[in-house]
């Protein structure tokens, strides 16, 4: 699933991402400042969720969340982002994750939790930061945990999948995309945990 998402993105950044990575270098635009400023974004977005207008956040937060992809194109075609600018990425998503979580939880909470989807949400927040933390963890210790059923990308177009859902008038939308979350996100974490165990080196005695 996973990689299937990514070829499609790959396809999209190179027919519509592309150009504006080169338009916005060209104005003095810098690869961080489009990190901050999609971040921004969907902290207002999921400030309209939160509020009961989940047609007008899930359009603004996924308008914003494409950043992601954004910036990374402007950083490689300046060569790279550096330490910093990779370190800044990692910090906005997961300040904007918890912003589009936490709205999601603020709204069901509002609504009489229906479904039970405030615990899908909060199920879904809490194994989506693992499964970012398992990845980037590995990398530091040399393992490899790069799979996984539901990455980042994938995980907010669930999320925006019920939010449309649920402007349509579908009360049960949100809280069931949420549940398929929540079980895609467990079983992420738990498969990239078992393949950082299989890559890590055998220690053999003499």
């Amino acid at each position: 699933m996973a990689k299937i998402v990514q070829a499609t993105a790959r396809a999209v950044a190179s027919y519509g991402v592309n150009p504006v990575a080169r338009f916005l270098l060209r104005i003095g635009v810098t690869p961080n400042a489009v990190t901050v400023a999609g971040t921004v974004g969907v902290l207002i977005g999921s400030y309209f969720g939160a509020r009961g207008h989940l047609f007008w956040g899930t359009v603004i937060v996924t308008a914003c969340a494409l950043t992601d992809a954004l910036d990374g194109t402007m950083a490689r075609m300046r060569g790279g982002s550096g330490k910093f600018g990779a370190l800044l990425d990692s910090s906005m998503d997961r300040i904007a994750d918890g912003a589009v979580f936490g709205a999601v939880v603020y709204y069901l909470a509002t609504e009489g939790n229906p479904y039970g989807g405030v615990v899908a949400a909060l199920i879904s927040l809490v194994f989506g930061q693992v499964v970012s933390y398992v990845k980037a963890r590995a990398q530091s210790l040399g393992l490899n945990a790069d799979v996984g059923i539901a990455e980042r990308l994938e995980r907010l177009l669930i999320v925006g999948f019920g939010g449309l859902l649920g402007a349509a008038g579908l009360d049960w939308g949100l809280p069931a995309a949420l549940w398929v979350l929540a079980v895609l996100s467990v079983i992420t974490a738990f498969q990239r945990l078992i393949h950082a165990g299989r890559t890590e080196p055998k220690v053999t005695s003499e």
